[in-house]
């Protein structure tokens, strides 16, 4: 189900812009052209309506946190929502882009993140469809390079089997997790985790939640990707006509 077109959407986006950001002239280094300070960058990517990112970059003013979404009208939601929730805030420490994962080495230099999170991406469960999951082995090399050594890649899911699809994408490209759980909130790590909307509807089911943890090795080099019938991961970008199909899960998130 598709969300429904925000009326006005462009006006309260507008009405938004402290929160936003855009593409830079060159690839960021750092949080300082955004932020004016230089800090630790961390990064969630597909951030529905930003409950994760709000309440993240509310108990860790350390940090810089961007916050990427590529539909429009979700976007909106979470941009209002950190709006509502800026004085919650100790640090101006949040802003949110606009854009397809494919395209975050447009936005940020290799080495520069600290930290990614995929929270609940689209299992995209058919076959033919295993290209478009954001744990591919094509996003995973980017995340790679874009990750500093010591970074970190937290994953979690709700979809068991697009879980053991992150595992094996992992191992091809000589990962593995340092730590990982198929029951989320019956470990010691549930204390400290930030639930994003679709968790809490599903912890209230009584599903179980698996994630994981994979830290950039000190001296790890990403495999190289070759350009292929879609697109480059630190290249050229190139869209196949069916990439633009939109999911249930990229456009329905829980109320």
């Amino acid at each position: 189900m598709r969300m429904r077109k925000k009326k006005n959407g462009e006006a309260r986006l507008r009405n938004c812009a402290a929160v936003l950001s855009g593409l830079p002239e060159a690839p960021r280094q750092n949080g300082a052209e955004d932020f004016g300070y230089v800090a630790p960058v961390w990064l969630e990517i597909g951030c529905g309506k930003g409950n994760f990112a709000c309440t993240v970059a509310e108990r860790h003013p350390e940090v810089c946190l961007y916050a990427l979404e590529r539909v429009g009208d979700v976007l909106l939601l979470a941009a209002e929502r950190a709006m509502a929730r800026r004085a919650e805030r100790p640090r101006d420490n949040l802003r949110f882009l606009q854009e397809r994962a494919e395209n975050l080495p447009m936005h940020f230099a290799p080495g520069s993140l600290d930290a990614i999170y995929l929270n609940f991406s689209d299992p995209w469960p058919k076959k033919g469809y295993a290209k478009r999951r954001l744990t591919h082995r094509r996003y995973l090399c980017m995340y790679f390079t874009l990750l500093r050594e010591n970074g970190c890649l937290y994953v979690k899911t709700d979809n068991s089997g697009f879980f053991d699809f992150t595992l094996e994408e992992l191992t091809a490209i000589g990962l593995h997790p340092e730590w990982q759980t198929r029951d989320l909130h019956g470990t010691e790590e549930a204390a400290g985790n930030v639930m994003t909307e679709y968790e809490a509807h599903f912890v209230a089911q009584g599903m179980q939640i698996c994630a994981l943890r994979v830290r950039r090795p000190v001296g790890y080099t990403p495999p190289r990707i070759p350009v292929g019938e879609e697109w480059a991961v630190l290249g050229a970008v190139k869209f196949r006509k069916d990439q633009d199909a939109v999911s249930d899960r990229a456009t329905g998130t829980p109320d």
